[in-house]
């Protein structure tokens, strides 16, 4: 039969010709099939669910609006600031293009952060999906690092020494400190080397790497398969024809609700980037909109919005914390060797290194140590899979206490980022410190607590109420 007519002999469209000529040299049609029109989904997703696909569409604002700033912008301390105004007021369109980018930072965190929520709250890190949460830790790694790269490229009076302040913190690791500042910086200060290099690592390599960890995380996603609010596999129960019977295409079913939420997201967005772009100065901090100067720091220097939380660990780890951090690590080598069944070498193990870090503790400074909280704060969230020990997924049936766990981290989380964005106080950083161990507590206390109260049945099929 030829290539050119259907069975029926009627004539194939020039469409179809060229998708099967495509598809002989490419995997198209069996790549949108696999990924998309033939990808079976739970069929009781909420609008929890809607956050990744708005993280894909922020991620394609950010690329685009990037190049189109690329194209004006020049990475030279004596030219960055002009530049940027240059773009603000004399390219057409180019106050629009900056806003875009610079609100598409924020709302890039506060769509990943809802997501990282919906994850929590719906087991999505659990077996088998301990991978794609891992892809997704190193995604929000990467967000981290792209967005302190550019934060220094504007070359506005806080892009600058908050540039300063966060790579001088690395002076602080013993040893190789000082060294690694040098080498970050290129320079003993802050200059032009740094502003070059951190140009390359925000408009080329991390965008490499994220673009790829994305790859990644869906693809693993479509391996395993999408969780849902029940907790509930889906594979489980399938039809004659392998078709799991609580499914449906992704394509068209989840695509119109994804086009929805886009267009929701696009409503809100478009009226933060013309009505309120800086966003009371948490968006774009009004120092950052007054040329750098070495020579006159600011009277208070603080990262934006998204860091604060860390930021607030790093500065409640003081002198006096460091006493009650080493109670802490007493107190949770004492839980372990009572509540738990480890193998003594594992005990004796986590013995050594609990005396190693408390003679630290006493031996390197209290900022030190900042730092390693303030790391440590976020690689935890990688740790997920194999400290949340709950015999089940959803928090639906979970103990109703446990939903209050949840909201006391969230709103310890909150209140850390809030006070970041502050002047420090005595009565703040106690707080913060306050803070930090219930953030920290989450956590570490996890294998105990998600397995405590009782949990209500899980079902065999998910629960759909059709609408």
């Amino acid at each position: 039969m030829s290539t050119q007519q259907k069975p029926t002999g009627t004539p194939v469209p020039f469409s179809g010709r060229a998708l099967e000529w495509i598809d002989q040299r490419f995997p198209l049609s069996s790549t949108w099939k696999a990924h998309v029109s033939e990808y079976y989904a739970p069929k009781n997703f909420n609008f929890w669910y809607a956050f990744g696909s708005l993280a894909l569409l922020v991620l394609v604002i950010q690329i685009v609006t990037g190049i189109f700033l690329v194209m004006h912008y020049k990475p030279d301390a004596n030219l960055a600031f002009a530049s940027v105004e240059y773009i603000m007021r004399d390219v057409p369109w180019g106050w629009l293009v900056r806003y875009m980018h610079s609100t598409g930072a924020s709302a890039f965190f506060i769509v990943v952060y809802l997501h990282m929520v919906r994850g929590l709250l719906y087991g999505s890190y659990r077996k088998p999906r301990e991978l794609v949460w891992l892809f997704g830790v190193a995604i929000f790694l990467c967000l981290m690092a792209e967005a302190f790269f550019g934060y220094l490229l504007p070359w506005g009076q806080m892009s600058y020494w908050g540039a300063q302040v966060i790579v001088n913190l690395f002076g602080a690791i013993p040893f190789i400190g000082p060294d690694l500042s040098l080498w970050i910086r290129g320079d003993y200060v802050v200059s032009d080397a740094t502003l070059n290099r951190f140009f390359s690592f925000h408009v080329i390599a991390i965008p490499l790497v994220l673009i790829g960890l994305v790859v990644a995380h869906i693809v693993a996603l479509h391996e395993v398969g999408s969780n849902n609010p029940d907790g509930i596999e889906i594979k489980k129960n399938k039809d004659a024809n392998g078709i799991p019977l609580d499914g449906i295409p992704f394509h068209p079913y989840y695509t119109v609700h994804d086009v929805l939420a886009a267009a929701v997201f696009l409503i809100v967005f478009s009226t933060v980037v013309f009505f309120a772009p800086e966003m009371g100065g948490y968006f774009l901090e009004y120092n950052n909109f007054i040329p750098a100067d070495p020579l006159k720091t600011p009277p208070h220097i603080a990262p934006v919005w998204y860091f604060t939380p860390f930021y607030s660990i790093l500065r409640a780890t003081t002198s006096q914390f460091m006493y009650w951090l080493a109670a802490g690590v007493i107190a949770y080598v004492a839980l372990i060797f009572v509540k738990t069944r480890l193998r003594g070498t594992v005990k004796a193990a986590i013995a050594v290194i609990a005396v190693l870090a408390l003679i630290g503790m006493f031996t390197f400074d209290a900022k030190f140590w900042g730092v390693v909280l303030m790391g440590v704060s976020v690689l935890i969230l990688g740790a997920l899979p194999w400290l949340d020990h709950s015999e089940v997924k959803s928090i639906r049936y979970r103990p109703g206490w446990h939903m209050y766990v949840y909201l006391v981290f969230g709103v310890a989380f909150l209140i850390l980022g809030y006070l970041g964005v502050l002047p420090p106080t005595e009565t703040r950083t106690i707080v913060a410190q306050v803070c930090t161990f219930i953030y920290f507590g989450f956590f570490l206390l996890m294998p105990w607590w998600s397995t405590m109260g009782k949990f209500k049945p899980v079902p065999d099929r998910v629960t759909y109420q059709p609408h």
